[in-house]
């Protein structure tokens, strides 16, 4: 597999991806953004004291789930010692404990936790993938790396078109990150003004996904009750109304 190590190289690598396994392994081997590189990285080896008798998975993280999933679950990045440390995407911390929690009592995953990526997890109808596949310094990926890593993104949706009917975004950053899809994977154009991102925002536009907005799941949001169980529920109770799944 060739790493890619400039942006160019992602362009060219993501839209050689033939299928979601391709594109994944295509993923893990991106070295465009040397901050974030550095950054993973030195997660990896220098680890949270509560896991250092693990090994860490230090490299971008791919998406997980359902290759004909309906619903499709937009994050920001990673985190540093969660899906940076397993590899799965939401897996391995409190972000994730309240997602698949979430996504369990919705129907759309088989257990409640996310510990490991060989824990068993599976998804129905659903996928789940970040807009910056690299963990950030201070969970802030820069305006360039976002631009850097967009191409992982639109080809992970472009491969799931045929079956993509919802786009839940977790957060203003993963909102903002859905109109560049909007325009290079279906052509349609973002509206001006571009819709408010808000929880519970609800966007409906042409021969695109519908979109849906959800605060993240951070402890931030939940621990202080900015986004409690029932308004996540509420969330994929629409999304799986839309996107027409039991």
């Amino acid at each position: 597999m060739a790493e890619s190590r400039t942006p160019a190289e992602v362009v060219a690598r993501a839209a050689r991806a033939t299928d979601l396994a391709d594109l994944d392994a295509a993923v893990s081997d991106c070295f465009a953004c040397p901050r974030l590189v550095q950054w993973r990285e030195e997660v990896a080896r220098t680890k949270r004291a509560a896991f250092r008798d693990q090994e860490y998975w230090g490299r971008p993280v791919p998406g997980f789930g359902d290759p004909a999933a309906r619903i499709g679950i937009l994050g920001l990045a990673p985190a540093a010692h969660g899906g940076n440390r397993t590899g799965r995407i939401f897996t391995g911390d409190r972000s994730g404990d309240v997602l698949f929690a979430a996504l369990h009592r919705a129907g759309l995953a088989n257990q409640p936790t996310s510990v490991a990526a060989d824990d068993g997890l599976t998804l129905r109808h659903t996928r789940i993938f970040a807009a910056v596949r690299c963990a950030p310094p201070d969970n802030k990926p820069t305006p360039a790396e976002r631009d850097t890593c967009a191409p992982w993104l639109h080809r992970e949706v472009a491969l799931i078109r045929p079956t993509l009917r919802v786009v839940v975004a977790l957060g203003a950053f993963a909102w903002a990150a859905w109109w560049p899809v909007s325009r290079d994977v279906y052509g349609v154009a973002a509206p001006s003004p571009r819709p408010s991102f808000g929880h519970g925002a609800h966007w409906s536009g042409t021969a695109v996904p519908e979109l849906l907005g959800c605060y993240h799941v951070s402890q931030q949001n939940t621990f202080t009750g900015r986004l409690t169980p029932g308004m996540l529920d509420d969330v994929f109770t629409e999304a799986k109304r839309l996107a027409e799944v039991d």
